[in-house]
């Protein structure tokens, strides 16, 4: 079987799809509040063509499939989607990240259909900084989700926080603290320039070792912890005695594209050898043939720079290649 490395010898193994650029929340790091233009419906790649890449990715080893948006539980039917991919051969893991608010309903269909688990984002603990970070919906909805999905089974249970300066960073203990009291796997994100490089995201970047920072503040007793499945690029630790763990993905001040192994397929058909950069290749006129399309996947191996280069722009020095302008809604994380 002819498999996926690309110049720098990095097999990859990943894929992250997304299913529609639209989403119910408007978090501040991720889309402006208003004057966003979605796709239009039948610009977004049909179930059947997602599943036709995803078999071709397949055969090219790809094991481990993710789900992602904008927010994907708003595409109706997307059952239908999972339980194609689990039919795959050779598929290992197919995993969901979502912000919760529509997944208490849907948690035990789509454990069903194949789905192995999900990530949840959660950038706070406190109901009135919900609404100022995501712009609108609910909290108390995103921990229905959380629960539903827990009883469902679909473990692990990862929460996404992303961190901002001066917004949320005085919740890292409470973050750290739920490691400890439920069996839940915290990822503290650093805020990356997707799609714009302005002054909100140099006021608001904050780099992961205040985390670490934070943890001995409080006195916690830190060890290593292998990471739950699927944790790809995540720094695991646990606080001696906890029920869970928390992780730091930090691709700015650590950047960890040294291992990367994923690919992204945007909703209206392009694949995406990286999330920085403007590199991508149109699926749509491979739709049909396998040959063109194992030849698109190479061809996106090609392509794939070392790495992405966001602590070079965060320094102010010049970059190597350019970056992408879409968001990162209409990339799919």
């Amino acid at each position: 079987m002819s498999r996926l490395f690309d110049c720098f010898g990095r097999e990859h193994t990943y894929l992250r799809i997304s299913v529609t650029d639209r989403c119910n929340l408007r978090c501040l790091y991720c889309m402006p509040e208003e004057g966003m233009t979605f796709m239009e419906q039948d610009k977004l790649l049909s179930y059947s063509h997602i599943l036709e890449v995803a078999s071709a990715a397949a055969k090219l080893g790809i094991r481990k499939f993710r789900i992602t948006g904008g927010e994907p539980l708003v595409r109706p039917g997307l059952n239908e989607l999972v339980a194609g991919i689990a039919e795959l051969p050779g598929v290992e893991d197919i995993s969901l990240t979502t912000n919760g608010l529509l997944l208490a309903p849907q948690a035990a269909g789509l454990k069903q259909a194949g789905l192995t688990r999900v990530n949840v984002s959660l950038d706070t603990m406190d109901g009135a900084r919900f609404k100022f970070i995501a712009r609108r919906g609910n909290l108390d909805k995103v921990w229905e989700g959380i629960e539903a999905a827990a009883e469902a089974g679909l473990n692990p249970i990862k929460l996404n926080c992303v961190l901002l300066k001066g917004v949320n960073e005085d919740e890292i203990g409470r973050f750290l603290k739920l490691s400890i009291e439920q069996p839940l796997h915290v990822r503290f994100i650093e805020y990356m320039p997707i799609g714009h490089d302005d002054a909100g995201w140099r006021g608001h970047y904050l780099p992961l070792t205040r985390v670490l920072e934070e943890a001995a503040r409080l006195g916690y007793e830190l060890e290593r912890a292998e990471g739950p499945g699927g944790s790809g690029p995540s720094e695991n630790w646990r606080i001696v005695g906890g029920a869970g763990t928390f992780g730091l993905i930090h691709p700015i001040s650590e950047h960890f594209c040294k291992n990367c192994n994923r690919l992204r397929l945007t909703a209206d058909g392009h694949l995406k050898p990286c999330l920085y950069w403007v590199d991508e290749l149109n699926v749509k006129p491979a739709i049909g043939s396998p040959d063109a399309m194992e030849e698109l996947f190479h061809r996106a191996m090609n392509i794939k720079p070392e790495n992405h280069e966001m602590a070079a722009l965060l320094a102010g020095e010049h970059q190597s290649h350019v970056p992408t302008e879409r968001r990162m809604s209409q990339i799919g994380g």
